[in-house]
């Protein structure tokens, strides 16, 4: 009678030996993750919590200019804890990914191109939306939204809504010369109105109220770079989306009279 062998018992211990590999790897993860700031914390929770949040997309590797002849060591100026008020290189590449999907977005927009402007800076990405005649976003001398106005800041609060990480400031502005229907009604309370309707709106559209951090109005006193002070084009809301400091607390800023903090 022929003789059964046994089968091959040699590579169990591979198996216990892959769990080991795994098990260290997940170890190693979190001491990892336990040894990282703030910032890196929050990016990887945010990962977790929705895979297609805009802190996946591939880096596109932007850094921010270094000031020439400034240490780089050296704390920026305005905040003597050192805890910098700029952008880092991980800031700067997320507000790029939202820079250049809001310009998609404005591509399939009516008219976009005279209604809302992107302007990129050290603090943060800045959106001015424009109350053109042509195409006004509100009613005439009032803090409602035209049905396009509506429109508009709701489609941008879905945008602004998938970026957690900055905070958010609202401004509101009028031209030198506009005219008000009451006399109680004035520039101030009517550019504090408008930034604050534009706050609701992104609430109700899956802004975070915590995001909100200022919401002022500033009249005439601040017309746009290069633009004399009674043109139209000064008559705008805008939209700042800034990093985000720990040491941050929602404010009222000094600026106006008229300025209003978010419940």
């Amino acid at each position: 009678m022929a003789k059964k062998h046994g089968g091959h018992h040699g590579g169990s211990w591979k198996v216990a030996y892959a769990d080991f590999v795994t098990a260290m790897m997940a170890l190693f993860l979190c001491l990892w993750l336990t040894a990282q700031d703030t910032k890196i914390k929050d990016a990887v929770e945010r990962a977790f919590r929705n895979p297609f949040s805009a802190v996946n997309k591939e880096s596109t590797g932007i850094i921010p200019p270094e000031e020439k002849g400034k240490d780089a060591s050296e704390p920026s100026k305005g905040d003597a804890k050192g805890q910098f008020q700029t952008a880092n290189a991980v800031e700067m590449d997320m507000l790029r990914h939202i820079t250049e999907d809001i310009a998609k977005m404005l591509e399939k927009m009516e008219d976009a191109e005279n209604t809302v402007q992107l302007e990129l800076t050290p603090e943060g990405l800045r959106i001015n939306v424009f109350d053109r005649s042509q195409k006004p976003i509100f009613e005439s001398d009032s803090n409602v939204f035209t049905t396009y106005g509506s429109w508009v800041f709701s489609t941008l609060a879905w945008e602004i809504s998938r970026y957690q990480t900055f905070k958010i400031e609202l401004e509101g502005h009028t031209e030198q010369n506009s005219q008000t229907g009451r006399e109680a009604h004035g520039k101030w309370e009517l550019s504090a109105e408008r930034a604050n309707a534009a706050r609701r709106k992104l609430l109700q559209n899956g802004v975070i109220p915590d995001q909100i951090f200022k919401v002022s109005g500033f009249a005439d006193t601040q017309p746009m770079l290069h633009l004399p002070a009674a043109a139209g084009s000064n008559r705008r809301v805008t939209v700042l989306l800034k990093v985000r400091n720990p040491a941050d607390q929602p404010m009222v800023s000094s600026t106006s009279p008229a300025n209003e903090q978010h419940p």
